[in-house]
């Protein structure tokens, strides 16, 4: 077994063609300070059916903590809002407010980004 095989599990042999390989997970890195995240505020108007969202990224650390800090701009903008993909999207356009809410809460690394 090379070592590139060797994050296999539970695998001795296999002779589906189709067979997909499950791999370890590696640990997620812990979640950075507020103050050493690198946040971007910015509109996202594509694939939405001309309806804005506020898209908040960079967030480094665990999916958990990224889900309480969505919660919280969620709930102090009064809309609704999800987590996936590394990124915390908000309904509506609230650029300005979660910038500065960002800022309130700690966050002095978050940056605007985009025209509006």
């Amino acid at each position: 077994m090379s070592k590139k095989n060797k994050k296999w599990v539970n695998v001795v042999y296999s002779t589906n063609p189709d067979f997909q390989y499950e791999q370890e997970q590696e640990e997620q890195s812990e979640t950075l300070d507020k103050n050493q995240q690198k946040l971007y505020v910015s509109i996202d108007r594509k694939q939405r059916a001309g309806k804005e969202v506020t898209l908040i990224e960079g967030f480094v650390g665990v999916e958990d903590d990224l889900k309480e800090l969505g919660k919280l701009i969620k709930t102090k903008c009064g809309v609704g809002g999800t987590v996936k993909e590394n990124e915390i999207q908000i309904q509506g356009n609230f650029k300005d407010k979660i910038f500065d809410l960002l800022i309130k809460e700690g966050y002095t690394q978050t940056k605007k980004k985009g025209g509006n």
